[in-house]
């Protein structure tokens, strides 16, 4: 989905401009589903270009358009056409899977999406530099300057434990000498013990050589259990410091991702954790090893280290080849997966709705496909890396017999012992070891790398409250909040406005009611005022503060809101209820149930407020749900209370009670209500009309059936029944 805001940002730094994505794509209105040509326009001319999207034939775009350009690709994708394409050979930049060249029949393929006159036409935005376009300007936006994990923030997290790693890596290193022993103990049994058939010497020999291997297996018994404390401790640390970053993010961020997006990259970190613990530290005592080995090795013989020096390199390079497709194929499997981790969540959560439309099938077979595509990554993966040990076999096994033959000649030719060669066999097992640890490490390193780099798209993410901005945590003056030609639109490619220049006031300690069809903006008013977004044209003003410079943990703390779909934890009642709250006050808890009208309900529970409501509240009622929605605005205590439909699934009798009840509970509280049924609404302050993202009217109840104008056709069906 971030192949448009990618696209642009290639060509941005072709022309000597790099640029965040996360700029990008704040001015590319991205959704969910991406972006479209027209908000990538756009994006390209708030970085200093001049942008036009046209359709052109392929004549029209190798011999007319100015390259680099952007293509629209199989109708749901964007690619970078470069310079160097020609007729015969066009070359394209896949954000998805690298440089690509292709002949004009696959190109037209990909690119052509209508056919005029026989003549087959593809969509492409073309960019040319504005003349006020600095190249060497640098993005000094607030996306660069944002802090991202590196490798320094990753090394960190071994300082906070070097007391443990310092006893790890006491560990490995004494590991490492008691292995150096073994060649000359080998060398001795076979040249001293053999050859002057000493068995005394033999059997003390071999008595060493046991207790050595005691040791190795004690040393190597604690270190597993420290590396065990010390990779839990910092696998810990790293989930924390991401759900941290997480929790900061404003609402906006979670409306542009899907949650198996999310989901996947917390695998991510048990990668950098096992690189950190694992594959960092055993590669920094192999290379001692190797180190210690190829002094020992160069002591017995220079020709033969020098061989196996050189076929080592070879075998290194041979690796490194293959790093550039792992790159490519990580990729792609962290995208399926996370497509995989939201189809199961979809039929996990949506069970209720797929077998009432009988659509158990057609999910199952969505889930099958997805399946189908993991293993064409699984199998392309396989094959590549049977490519990749099937070369690195022969290239390590040729070496390995080639140095043989070469010892066995010397030992032939008396320049070396049987004991010596033995010993050398040894030695080169040794070697061999601290090498494919290296190329393990490479490997590894890689993965961490990519790892990093996605967990960095969430740690690059500015905070709702960043630390350079300064957040009152006060409101002066009286609290009526000023609303002066407020529009916004959801984020998200084309989407229409849904509040259209609003202008409006909600008074200070009135209850206010927001009314309107369904579609009008009235939700999203709520959420507006709640600070779920906060880039919106127009102002909001609450006392004398402007509605921006408020903190929003602040302004939520002192805000009791009910929403539509108010989630109910899987835990008990009064944690569902004081959900904020560590220790819990009983006589709020109990009165808050009460004005709610559920406290009878909670009582003829066998565990009271201790009973636990399942996934979701699984167990009880959208009514239930929506009461204890309520008790959980109201033992917040708020001083302004956002209620949005929050009575429509109660009868009418507990209707009824609880806003008898609320009307005790809103004075000296500034009140805005969402609602549809008119016994909620006409005993507000003030009533205003929404009707298609505008203010029609505004008045009491009476004021505006009089005029019967838009009120009067929303309500007149609950008037007549009513009479």
């Amino acid at each position: 989905m971030d192949c448009g805001p990618t696209c642009l940002r290639m060509v941005a730094k072709y022309y000597g401009r790099p640029v965040s994505a996360d700029r990008l794509r704040n001015t590319a209105n991205y959704g969910r589903l991406g972006t479209s040509m027209l908000g990538l326009a756009d994006a390209a001319e708030s970085i200093g270009f001049k942008s036009v999207g046209v359709k052109l034939s392929f004549d029209q775009l190798i011999d007319e358009a100015q390259l680099p350009a952007i293509l629209h690709w199989d109708q749901y994708h964007f690619v970078v056409l470069t310079p160097e394409s020609s007729r015969r050979k066009l070359t394209i930049v896949d954000p998805a899977k690298g440089v690509i060249k292709l002949s004009k029949p696959e190109f037209l393929e990909h690119w052509a999406s209508t056919r005029d006159s026989e003549t087959p036409k593809g969509t492409v935005l073309l960019l040319e530099q504005d003349p006020l376009f600095v190249p060497t300007e640098p993005d000094t936006g607030p996306a660069e300057m944002k802090k991202t994990i590196g490798w320094q923030q990753l090394l960190a997290y071994i300082h906070q434990h070097k007391s443990y790693f310092f006893q790890l890596s006491l560990g490995l290193l004494l590991g490492s000498l008691l292995q150096l022993v073994f060649p000359y103990l080998t060398q001795s049994i076979v040249d001293t013990g053999i050859n002057t058939h000493d068995l005394g010497f033999i059997e003390i020999v071999l008595a060493a050589q046991l207790m050595l291997l005691f040791s190795q297996t004690f040393i190597e018994f604690i270190r597993n259990r420290i590396l065990l404390h010390v990779s839990t401790r910092i696998n810990m640390s790293l989930l924390s410091s991401f759900w941290s970053k997480l929790l900061r993010l404003p609402m906006q961020f979670f409306d542009t991702r899907h949650p198996g997006d999310i989901i996947q990259r917390v695998g991510d970190h048990q990668r950098i954790e096992s690189f950190l613990t694992g594959t960092a530290l055993n590669t920094t005592f192999s290379i001692l090893s190797l180190g210690l080995f190829s002094c020992v090795l160069l002591n017995y013989n220079i020709s033969i280290f020098l061989l196996f020096m050189g076929g080592s390199v070879f075998y290194l390079i041979w690796i490194y080849f293959f790093l550039k497709y792992r790159r490519k194929l990580d990729y792609q499997r962290f995208a399926i997966s996370s497509r995989e981790n939201n189809a199961v969540m979809q039929m996990i959560y949506g069970m209720q709705e797929i077998k009432m439309n009988n659509a158990e099938n057609t999910y199952r077979w969505a889930w099958e496909a997805l399946q189908a595509a993991i293993f064409k990554i699984n199998f392309r993966s396989l094959t590549l890396t049977q490519y990749q040990q099937i070369g690195a076999f022969f290239i390590n096994q040729g070496k390995n017999i080639l140095i043989t033959y070469c010892v066995a000649r010397l030992v032939i030719d008396g320049s070396l012992t049987l004991g010596t060669m033995l010993a050398i066999q040894y030695i080169l097992g040794q070697l061999n070891g601290p090498v494919e640890q290296l190329i393990s490490f490479i490997q590894q390193a890689q993965d961490a790398k990519l790892s990093i780099e996605r967990l960095n798209d969430i740690h690059a993410q500015e905070d709702e409250e960043p630390a350079h901005k300064h957040f009152n945590h006060d409101i002066p003056g009286e609290h009526s909040i000023q609303i002066k030609n407020l529009s916004f639109a959801y984020p998200g490619p084309d989407n229409e406005p849904v509040l259209k220049s609003v202008s409006l006031t909600i008074p200070h300690n009135k209850v206010t009611a927001i009314v309107g069809m369904s579609g009008s903006g009235k939700t999203t008013l709520i959420k507006l005022l709640l600070r779920f977004y906060d880039r919106y044209q127009g102002e909001i003003h609450i006392g004398g503060a402007n509605f921006k410079t408020i903190s929003p943990r602040y302004w939520r703390s002192i805000c009791g809101t009910v929403l539509q779909d108010s989630y109910i934890f899987n835990d008990t009642i009064r944690n569902n209820i004081a959900i904020s709250n560590e220790r819990i006050d009983e006589r709020r808890l109990i009165r808050s149930c009460k004005i709610a009208n559920i406290l009878s309900f909670i009582e003829s529970l066998p565990l009271g407020f201790y009973t636990k409501l399942g996934a979701e509240g699984s167990s009880m009622s959208g009514g239930q749900k929506q009461r204890v929605a309520i008790a959980r605005a109201v033992y917040k205590d708020p001083q302004f209370v956002f209620f949005d439909e929050a009575t429509n699934s109660l009868d009418a009798n507990n209707e009824r009670v609880i806003l008898e009840n609320l009307q005790q509970f809103f004075q000296n509280k500034t009140v805005v209500v969402v609602a549809h049924r008119l016994s909620t609404v006409k005993n507000a302050d003030k009533i205003i009309v929404l009707d298609n993202g505008g203010v029609a009217e505004e008045g009491t109840h009476n004021e505006l059936t009089r005029q019967k104008g838009k009120y009067y056709e929303l309500v007149k069906n609950q008037l007549e029944l009513g009479n």
